[in-house]
């Protein structure tokens, strides 16, 4: 897993409250359990008229946001189905960050467990970033994890909480399995006693 410690750029505007996993990734994209190629499908519905064109009024559409890698969005963020497409699909599409007042349990579980990183701020918190984002390309946020700090485009700090293991476990990369080969040793030395004193297993 991709490691996450400090992130500037500009941050997408997304004042959209309950944004569900099928906005996120609709169930079109869910036939393959790859983790690659579903940024293809990210807001899909909204950043494509139907017959396949762009939507230039969505916000990843403008030029300002090409390329942003933050997302400041309204409450309740990943709602609805518990599909692990949606955590994939915004990091495939280049998504590190999210930023909102809140996030279905599932969803922000998954994404730690994906290497993408969402913040919990109040709604003033919001308010003030969502302005900054607003911006688009005159105004940048750096996300910085080590000290939990959101540093404006003005010199202000938002300060944020995560939990101890979520935090060490962005920091260096780790996902389930990344976490148990930590404890690699200790399995090579119980197999070795293992095969040593019950070899007929």
């Amino acid at each position: 897993m991709k490691k996450f410690s400090r992130l500037s750029g500009v941050a997408a505007p997304l004042p959209i409250v309950n944004v569900d996993t099928d906005m996120i990734i609709p169930k079109d994209y869910l036939k393959t359990i790859k983790r690659t190629g579903l940024g293809t499908g990210l807001f899909a519905e909204m950043r494509f008229h139907e017959d396949g064109s762009e939507n230039e009024e969505f916000v990843l559409n403008k030029p300002a946001y090409k390329g942003a890698q933050i997302l400041v969005a309204g409450d309740n963020f990943g709602c609805g189905s518990s599909r692990e497409h949606a955590p994939w699909a915004l990091m495939d599409f280049g998504i590190r960050c999210i930023i909102s007042t809140s996030f279905a349990d599932i969803f922000y579980n998954n994404s730690f467990k994906n290497g993408l990183l969402p913040i919990v701020v109040t709604q003033e918190q919001l308010d003030l970033l969502m302005d900054d984002a607003s911006r688009g390309a005159n105004a940048t946020l750096t996300v910085d994890l080590v000290t939990q700090e959101i540093h404006g485009p003005d010199g202000g700090v938002i300060k944020f909480d995560i939990d101890p293991f979520k935090k060490h476990c962005l920091l260096n990369g780790l996902d389930e399995i990344g976490l148990t080969m930590e404890k690699d040793h200790h399995i090579d030395r119980h197999e070795d006693h293992i095969n040593t004193h019950r070899p007929w297993h």
